[in-house]
């Protein structure tokens, strides 16, 4: 079972301005090979730092238009929200260490 929750259009702003820490969203889409290799390492780091931070998914084919509003060009992309805001932005799939190593000053 993930540990992410699935956002869409309807429950994106909600999700990102009403949690007290921060929540690194992951656009990605079912065909995209990448996308599948880094799901089940940000579901293992969500549950092991599930108390410092939230993570969300974001189908960009079911959401084009969340896509579009924060230029995701290409697929995954993470971005990490506090308080609302865009604070940090990965594009590419990475390993488990390289993933903890970005997020460094966040978990």
């Amino acid at each position: 079972m993930s540990a992410a929750t699935t956002l869409n259009v309807d429950s994106f702003d909600e999700a990102i301005s009403t949690t007290d820490k921060p929540i690194i969203v992951d656009f990605w889409a079912e065909w995209c090979g990448p996308c599948k290799m880094i799901a089940p390492v940000l579901d293992e780091i969500a549950s092991e730092n599930s108390e410092k931070i939230t993570v969300g998914k974001v189908n960009v084919d079911e959401n084009p238009d969340l896509a579009r509003r924060f230029e995701v060009m290409s697929i995954p992309t993470l971005i990490v929200f506090q308080n609302g805001e865009p604070i940090k932005r990965l594009v590419g799939a990475k390993n488990k260490a390289g993933l903890l190593e970005d997020l460094s000053d966040i978990i």
